[in-house]
Order: structure tokens, then sequence, then C-alpha cells
């Protein structure tokens, strides 16, 4: 995928999680966008938050008309800490944009916003959703 989305180019997201104890002290939540692993590019002291907070149906990766701000990892490095990692997201007609991003893509280039076509993006919350929903 190209870096840069401000071509209007569309990005895939996948959603997964870590398994938790013993692997890890909590199940994560991960989001790569086309392939990477957006919270450790973005910010590699952080950990995505639960999928309980973001995954639950109308919770906060469900987009509205409104742009909203969304608390999507938390601190974790070196110890755990109040920093959070957020991203702006809105809906505009069928596409999903988020925005105030800044990570380094596959060209090391700086990508600041990304768009999803609706139903990938709220057919990818689900499935994550329906997948994780045992570790909840």
């Amino acid at each position: 995928m190209p870096d840069g989305q401000s071509d209007g180019a569309v990005s895939t997201l996948l959603i997964s999680a870590c398994p938790g104890p013993p692997a890890c002290t909590a199940v994560h939540t991960y989001l790569f966008v086309d392939g990477l692993d957006w919270v450790a590019r973005s910010d590699s002291r952080m950990a995505g938050l639960g999928p309980r907070q973001l995954l639950r149906p109308g919770g906060p990766l469900y987009p509205m008309d409104t742009p909203c701000t969304v608390e999507v990892a938390a601190q974790e490095q070196p110890e755990p800490g109040p920093d959070r990692l957020t991203v702006r997201i809105r809906l505009r007609g069928e596409t999903v944009i988020w925005s105030d991003l800044m990570y380094p893509g596959f060209d090391g280039g700086a990508i600041e916003e990304v768009r999803f076509h609706l139903e990938q993006y709220l057919g990818e919350v689900e499935r994550a959703y329906a997948a994780l929903k045992d570790h909840l």
C-alpha cells in the first residue's frame, strides 16, 4: 500500500488481540492499518486498550457523522502511565476517516490520515468483537 493517505487511497483495517496472561499482563487490542501495527508504530510505549473498551457494539471505534477523538492505547512501557494514544474518527458518506495520526509508513514517510470503506471497517470491528468476546 502506498504511504501518505492524503491522495484519498483506501486503507484496510485488521484487528487482533494478544492472549493476555501469562504472555502479557492484560488482553490488548492490535489495530493493523494496511498491515502495519498502528499503535506500535505511533508510540512504542503504548499498548492497545482491551477489546471490551474498543470493540463493543456502538463503542468508540464506531464512526459517527460528528468527529470524535477516541483513546485507543495507553502507556505500558517502561511502566503503565497516564499517556494515551488517540485518533480522530469521523464518517463522511461511506468512508471512515482516521486523522490526527503521525506514524511512519512502509517507506518511512509520515502518515497523517487514513480512510476506510465503511463496509470493510464495520465488518472488521464486528468480526473482531465476535472472535474476541471470549476474552471480554
